[in-house]
């Protein structure tokens, strides 16, 4: 009975020493977790810097740099500007990038049927084969859209991208010759739209006109076309017309044999009589001024033209303000 009670007493000892055991080691866990916990690896960015993207060693031949894939072809005359903008979209933000540009519609070939599969996996296995970096791929929000599209000179025009809803693929090649190519694509089953442009810096080509010119001008042609700058529907001439001014003032001392008439002109905006009344005050503005700064009354004529004799066709923005000018016409 007695080695029963010491049998059955060591049995109760032992396991209230495991029960203990477990409660201690159970305590303990969360200390010894917390101590070895290691901290989580800080993410690389995936944003999009163009300096951080490699450069391709592919001959990528010259500007638009591709061809179409076979059985497909442009629906119109493409959009070719050597210097405009065009908006990509980087990040989902559209994003203005200027140089040389090419906007496309695409379409199949006659007695073919455009495939979007097709353009889209025969754009990207090239673009991959020569090196082409993809930045984006997906829509934008009817938000951007709102945003930017007003700033897009080219908005509505063919090969337009950048509507909310339209899947965009775009991708950047680097080059060592060629600089930075940008081109996005998209499609349904439709048709594509494809956008090149190689990235370029303007290269300004406006120059100051000098004395020495519109002497040089007048002697050669009898004629010196000008911009000089005005108040908006006004004949006040501005800082950066007076300096223009002054420049026909110092060559009519340059040369004192010289008169001219001074002619003003505008484009076809408006009503007639109001623009030939604005284009005579804006010729007198002119010949105000020289008279202040010297010049003999005898020596000076000033009309007021209108429209009525256009440097070209009234028909895009750029044609009007050609037509917006000042000539100086030497009277004999």
């Amino acid at each position: 009975m007695k080695k029963t009670t010491f049998l059955l007493a060591s049995a109760l000892l032992v396991m209230a020493c495991n029960q203990k055991n477990k409660e201690t080691d159970t305590t303990n866990t969360p200390v010894e977790q917390s101590s070895t916990k290691t901290e989580e690896p800080v993410k690389e960015s995936t944003s999009f810097k163009i300096e951080n993207i490699p450069y391709s060693e592919a001959e990528i031949g010259a500007f638009p740099f591709f061809t179409l894939p076979k059985g497909l072809k442009e629906m119109n005359k493409p959009l070719q500007k050597n210097f405009d903008v065009c908006y990509f979209p980087i990040e989902g933000i559209m994003t203005p990038i200027e140089g040389k540009l090419y906007k496309t519609n695409v379409t199949a070939v006659q007695g073919e049927e455009f495939s979007q599969r097709y353009f889209e996996k025969s754009l990207e296995d090239y673009l991959t084969s020569i090196g082409a970096y993809k930045v984006y791929d997906g829509e934008i929000t009817q938000e951007e859209y709102n945003r930017y599209n007003k700033q897009d000179p080219n908005k509505g025009a063919d090969g337009d991208i950048g509507y909310a809803g339209e899947v965009i693929k775009m991708y950047v090649i680097k080059t060592h010759k060629q600089g930075n190519v940008y081109i996005q694509y998209t499609a349904n089953n439709a048709g594509g739209k494809l956008n090149i442009l190689q990235e370029e810096a303007l290269k300004q080509t406006i120059t100051k006109i000098t004395a020495d010119e519109i002497v040089k001008d007048l002697t050669e042609k009898g004629k010196s076309i000008l911009y000089i700058n005005f108040d908006t529907d006004k004949s006040s001439v501005t800082k950066e017309g007076n300096e223009v001014v002054s420049e026909i003032s110092t060559a009519l001392k340059k040369d004192s044999s010289l008169k001219i008439s001074i002619e003003g002109h505008t484009d076809n905006t408006g009503e007639a009589n109001h623009n030939k009344k604005l284009s005579s005050e804006r010729a007198n503005a002119v010949m105000t001024a020289l008279i202040s700064q010297g010049i003999d009354k005898s020596r000076l004529v000033a009309k007021g033209l209108g429209a009525d004799n256009p440097l070209v066709a009234n028909d895009s923005d750029s044609n009007k303000a050609k037509n917006r000018r000042v000539e100086l016409v030497r009277i004999k």
